[in-house]
């Protein structure tokens, strides 16, 4: 399915804090990362593709923690939209177990006047 995107990433040094586990930082950065990388597989299928989403509000819950050497998969996929806000879930599992649950909310902005760019509530169900 289109609407979900999935990777795994080894665990290595950069992503360690001072006690030896996936820094905090690291997962903001990797759901970003992760939108970002979705977006870009999704756009063309789109009317939107020359616009581009920011980051409105995240919520992370740190359920687990993630060391060195250990495999992450990461499942994101967007929620149905709240108004102008997009939510989408980044979902990190080590094996079977959710060890990092997020759930961020984007807004589309037009490239060419840079305003907010409201999109349909099914718009996910054209892609």
């Amino acid at each position: 399915m289109k609407l979900v995107h999935i990777k795994e990433i080894v665990v290595s040094d950069e992503h360690l804090d001072q006690n030896n586990h996936v820094n905090n930082v690291q997962y903001v950065h990797w759901v970003e990362e992760m939108a970002k990388e979705h977006w870009d597989i999704l756009k063309n299928s789109t009317p939107y593709s020359d616009d581009f989403w920011v980051l409105s509000d995240h919520h992370i819950q740190y359920k687990k923690q993630v060391f060195k050497g250990e495999v992450l998969t990461l499942k994101t996929y967007p929620e149905k939209p709240e108004g102008i806000r997009q939510p989408r879930k980044v979902e990190f599992y080590r094996g079977e177990e959710l060890v990092v649950d997020s759930r961020t909310l984007w807004i589309l902005m037009d490239s060419q006047n840079l305003k907010i760019r409201r999109v349909p509530e099914d718009w996910l169900e054209k892609i």
